[in-house]
């Protein structure tokens, strides 16, 4: 019994090792509320609300995490929004 939980557990951590990556979007004073919105429904998947709602939180808290999962998957997407000139990293 003792050795089930303790596989789970490490499969636990396991796993909230792999999702704890997140790409942060900055706030800018260059790019439109259309343009940001656009770039993470084409980029991050987004919803046009889950869109919107994150520029919103990027334009009035300066930040917002917009994706999390695993870093290799990240990386990709994160590259592809700096591509479009908007300041986000993989924390």
């Amino acid at each position: 019994m003792s050795t089930q939980i303790e596989i789970q557990e490490e499969v636990d951590v396991l796993e909230q090792e792999t999702q704890n990556h997140e790409i942060v979007l900055f706030n800018d004073d260059v790019n439109t509320f259309d343009f940001v919105i656009d770039s993470l429904i084409d980029v991050c998947d987004h919803t046009l609300e889950q869109a919107e709602q994150c520029t919103i939180l990027v334009h009035y808290k300066g930040k917002c995490t917009v994706k999390t999962g695993e870093y290799d998957a990240l990386k990709s997407q994160c590259t592809k929004l700096l591509g479009r000139g908007l300041s986000a990293e993989i924390v």
